[in-house]
């Protein structure tokens, strides 16, 4: 859908050169030479291993309460019957599952949601349990889970860290209680600092920090003293992503009336965070991912890099064995359809390998490692030359660059106008003609 909707947004639009001045202007603040990640993964393209990495998804699709801009499948639920019988259901369909995955190692298990840590410990740990018993899991495998300020305890987090979860990603959002009220978040900022000091208190090590900008009445300047403030908290791992209104939302019919930042200061504000980033050390390694050294998400990398993942839970997407599918957005036809051996999946598709070429340009340039010719006429076996003539003619505005070993990339300015960039290349694409010999 993403990759109609990019074709439609560069049949559509008509870029004239002043519009990319005017972007080019706006974007003065930062020009940035990313650095070379030796560390991070390629996971389709690197040497074959004896068995195929996977990446494990969980949906937990309980919270406390449903924020006012949450677009995901959650349910605001104190109905411990119901939080059991998903339980109950989820373990089936990860027995199920793992008969079917004998060749596949799993290296990275993310619980998402929702809220995972509203679950409880015990429901999360049964989960893992489950997930270990049924499938191969790496000894060094990256174990995630998701937590929300107000549901993290002491005893929830020593029960994880014993039973092997070794990441947590916590949803801060942001340092201004009022702004934080007015989306719905049931937290405090102080809140949010004693959960980060517990987690650590705990002994992780892994520790993901969620931040969001252009929030109702927020300024340029009140989002530079929220990093600056976070980024003392010291994490090994930040993401910030820019407010995006989904229609059907509470937020949504609101979203003229309550301050909400134009998309100019949305842009100055994307470019603020990955200068401060950057002064305190982040490598930036996706469009809204910023890391230390070493300590990108493998989970969420696999996203990105074309990589094999299994998904449980209603609303969970997966990529498995040549197939795209996503299990059904409702909780109760979800448990049903494991109890029943009925039909839980929907929107499932074979990905012709043209769709797959442009899923690489569309995925790979939301990375720091981005594309590479040779890398992409081996697996697709389409020219890349059309593709490099949209790529130069993005470099005029330093949108985009090339490295040293010759992969192309997308800078802090590209990342703003990436839709229109990877619209450009999807129609190359689309007018090539596959290559007749390597």
């Amino acid at each position: 859908r993403l990759l109609a909707e990019l074709r439609g947004i560069a049949l559509k639009q008509q870029k004239s050169a002043e519009s990319w001045e005017r972007i080019t202007v706006r974007c003065q603040l930062l020009t940035v030479n990313f650095p070379v990640l030796e560390d991070f993964d390629m996971p389709i393209l690197t040497k074959r291993q004896n068995k195929t990495p996977l990446g494990i998804y969980v949906h937990i699709p309980f919270c406390r309460s449903k924020c006012q801009y949450c677009d995901f499948y959650s349910l605001p639920c104190k109905d411990d019957a119901l939080m059991d019988s998903y339980l109950d259901a989820v373990c089936a369909h990860i027995k199920e599952a793992g008969a079917l995955a004998p060749s596949y190692k799993v290296d990275s298990v993310y619980f998402g949601g929702g809220t995972p840590s509203y679950f409880g410990a015990d429901a999360l740990a049964i989960i893992l349990t489950a997930i270990r018993r049924n499938f191969d899991v790496a000894t060094d495998a990256e174990i995630t889970f998701e937590a929300n300020p107000d549901s993290v305890t002491d005893r929830l987090l020593h029960r994880l860290k014993a039973e092997g979860f070794n990441r947590v990603s916590l949803g801060v959002q942001c340092d201004n209680d009022e702004i934080l009220k007015k989306l719905g978040r049931p937290h405090t900022y102080a809140q949010a600092v004693t959960a980060y000091q517990r987690i650590r208190k705990a002994g992780f090590r892994n520790v993901s920090l969620d931040l969001m900008y252009g929030l109702p009445g927020q300024s340029l300047h009140d989002w530079q003293e929220t990093l600056e403030n976070v980024l003392k908290l010291n994490p090994e791992h930040m993401s910030c992503y820019g407010l995006k209104v989904e229609e059907g939302t509470p937020l949504y019919d609101v979203k003229d009336f309550v301050g909400l930042a134009d998309d100019d200061t949305q842009a100055d504000m994307y470019m603020a965070a990955v200068e401060a980033l950057r002064n305190h050390g982040f490598r930036q390694y996706e469009i809204s991912n910023f890391c230390r050294k070493g300590l990108y998400s493998r989970h969420n990398t696999k996203y990105w890099t074309g990589g094999e993942y299994l998904g449980f839970g209603p609303s969970a997407s997966s990529d498995f064995a040549g197939k795209r599918f996503t299990m059904v957005r409702d909780l109760q036809a979800y448990i049903q359809g494991i109890q029943t051996g009925g039909n839980i999946m929907e929107d499932v598709q074979e990905i012709p390998l043209r769709e797959r070429a442009g899923e690489y340009l569309m995925l790979r340039l939301r990375t720091t490692a981005g594309i590479l010719a040779e890398e992409y006429e081996r697996t697709f076996m389409l020219p890349f030359k059309p593709l490099e003539e949209v790529l130069l003619k993005h470099r005029v505005y330093y949108q985009t660059a090339q490295g040293e070993d010759g992969r192309w990339y997308l800078t802090p300015r590209g990342f703003l106008v990436s839709n229109d960039i990877i619209s450009d290349l999807l129609l190359a694409q689309d007018d090539s003609e596959p290559l007749k010999r390597l």
